[in-house]
């Protein structure tokens, strides 16, 4: 490791130099320390072999200073010498602008040696860990037509629409307390998380009588039988000899309960509910004409989600996708509708949890200008549906 001295005390470089056992450079302003880094940066992680040691005078000046080098070459580690801060309100202006460990005159050569020790795998984990994200991490990008298609289309559908929000919003006002837009957090593309909005076609205390009615879900796997659904809960159970035993707090189960367990639960993934009692008479209209789903145009104006793309989730739905197989339904933008949503049309409601899952993942590997247009298309011809799903 090489070291820096930021400072003009000569007495803390004989110090340093004795304490290291080594040769370091001294700057004693910014020019000279971002001369000498800036050369090192040419080569290939060559700063992160960098300790920077930050003479503490003046925490007015002090504070500027390590802030502009800690911007600039974040990969460095910063050591402030100075007398030992007792007090929190001393310390954290420095811990925030970048300092990473403070040692004073009374550290020893043992303390500083894990100090550095430290700070030397702490920096190349960090920086393998953002190699490894930015060239092996899947990210999707929104494509230029894409964006510029629901930009436009957005604000002319708004436009056009006006007269249907005003009197949906005060049709929703005149039947039932509550407010007229209801809003909720959903998990868009690459599981970014977003406000979603709807008009409001529930009674305002729907989401607190949800356990209520799960039972009456759509989607709820009913061909495992209850013992196989839960995983078994005492220390004494016996499992074959093959089974492998898996434990957590105070209770175990075999592997193969476990993965029937999680198999069910993903295929559960989707709560929907067959003439939902939960609905007002005006949210029965407006889901049937799919009118509740407007405001979402706002969405798609700041850029959370697009006119066409895969159903943006529910939190507690999308933490059960997260499994290699259905991930890539994330590799897709949110959208207004899709291709599951045309697919079937009218009997839409019956169509299982599986079903409308792979049709995501189709959608986000084949999406294109001329697959949204159809789409776009088979919307507008489905808006009547035979049954309220």
């Amino acid at each position: 490791m090489k070291y820096i001295l930021f400072g003009n005390n000569t007495q803390e470089v004989d110090w340093l130099k004795e304490l290291l056992q080594s040769d370091i450079s001294v700057c004693s302003n910014y020019l000279q320390i971002n001369n000498l880094l800036s050369h090192a940066k040419k080569s290939k992680n060559a700063l992160k072999e960098y300790c920077i040691f930050f003479e503490k005078e003046d925490r007015a000046s002090d504070i500027p200073m390590i802030d502009r080098l800690h911007k600039t070459y974040p990969e460095l580690f910063y050591v402030l010498l100075s007398d030992p801060l007792k007090k929190k309100e001393e310390k954290m202006p420095y811990l925030k602008a970048g300092i990473d460990c403070m040692i004073s005159r009374h550290t020893s050569r043992e303390e500083l040696d894990k100090i550095l020790s430290f700070a030397a795998t702490f920096k190349n984990k960090t920086q393998l860990e953002k190699t490894d994200s930015e060239c092996d991490l899947a990210v999707f990008k929104l494509p230029l037509w894409k964006r510029t298609f629901d930009v436009l289309s957005a604000s002319a559908a708004i436009l056009l629409l006006s007269p249907v929000f005003l009197i949906t919003a005060i049709c929703i006002r005149l039947e039932s307390k509550g407010k007229i837009i209801y809003k909720a957090k959903r998990v868009g593309s690459n599981y970014r998380i977003f406000d979603f909005y709807k008009f409001r076609s529930m009674y305002e205390d729907a989401d607190k009588r949800l356990a209520e009615y799960k039972r009456l879900n759509q989607y709820l796997l009913e061909e495992e039988p209850e013992e196989v659904s839960k995983p078994k809960t005492t220390q004494k159970a016996k499992y074959g000899d093959s089974d492998i035993v898996l434990f957590s707090d105070n209770l175990s189960t075999s592997e193969t309960d476990y993965l029937k367990t999680k198999r069910t639960e993903r295929t559960n993934a989707f709560f929907k509910l067959e003439n939902d009692p939960r609905i007002t008479r005006v949210g029965n209209v407006i889901r049937k004409y799919s009118i509740d789903e407007l405001p979402q145009l706002f969405n798609i104006l700041k850029g959370d989600m697009s006119v066409v793309g895969n159903r943006p989730l529910p939190l507690y739905e999308a933490e059960l996708l997260t499994s290699d197989e259905y991930i890539q339904r994330f590799m897709a933008p949110a959208g207004l509708t899709g291709l599951w949503q045309v697919e079937k049309r009218g009997g839409a409601g019956k169509m299982s949890a599986e079903e409308r899952k792979q049709l995501d993942i189709k959608y986000a590997r084949t999406f294109s200008f001329w697959l949204d247009m159809q789409i776009i298309l088979r919307t507008f011809t489905a808006f009547i549906q035979k049954e309220n799903v």
